[in-house]
């Protein structure tokens, strides 16, 4: 996507491109599907007042994902601690097996810090490298490999008995 004439036609595409990976990545972050509808909508529109220079990105999505990401953590600083979002899983999740094991991994990785589940969330699930995932957040690499240990290992004390699927990583 990196050859976008700012247009905003191209703006567009791009957004009808990404939007979609975009959400999932916000739902994972929030678990609140309101809330993930909201956070895509403000990236979008921070993406579009900057689409002469974002679209000559080497990644106009993986900018958008820092946008998103960054977003999120943002919006987190400003709750008060006490608000605690859920929203029921998206449809088409996954086979009815898999259902109850997504839930209550969601409802544990929704009992977790922000940054932690922006960590596990790009890690894991967007699949991410350490390196992306630093520049995504805006920490060094140290930052996120033990704060991913550390995530990993508070989640595996939430699921309790349920976490012997859960690897080291």
């Amino acid at each position: 996507m990196a050859g976008f004439d700012a247009e905003p036609a191209d703006f567009l595409e791009f957004a009808n491109a990404c939007s979609g990976r975009l959400f999932r990545t916000a739902w994972l972050l929030c678990g609140d599907w309101h809330l993930a509808e909201d956070l895509v909508q403000t990236t979008l529109g921070k993406l579009y007042r900057a689409w002469k220079r974002v679209s000559r990105a080497d990644s106009p999505e993986a900018y958008a994902r820092t946008v998103l990401t960054r977003t999120y953590l943002s919006h987190r600083r400003r709750l008060s601690s006490t608000e605690q979002p859920y929203a029921d899983l998206p449809e088409g999740a996954g086979p009815e097996e898999d259902q109850a094991l997504r839930l209550t991994l969601l409802k544990s990785l929704a009992e977790l810090p922000p940054k932690d589940r922006a960590v596990l969330v790009l890690r894991y699930w967007e699949d991410l490298s350490v390196e992306q995932t630093a520049r995504q957040m805006g920490v060094s690499e140290g930052a996120v490999r033990s704060r991913s240990m550390r995530a990993l290992e508070k989640l595996r004390s939430l699921l309790g008995s349920e976490s012997g699927w859960l690897s080291a990583a």
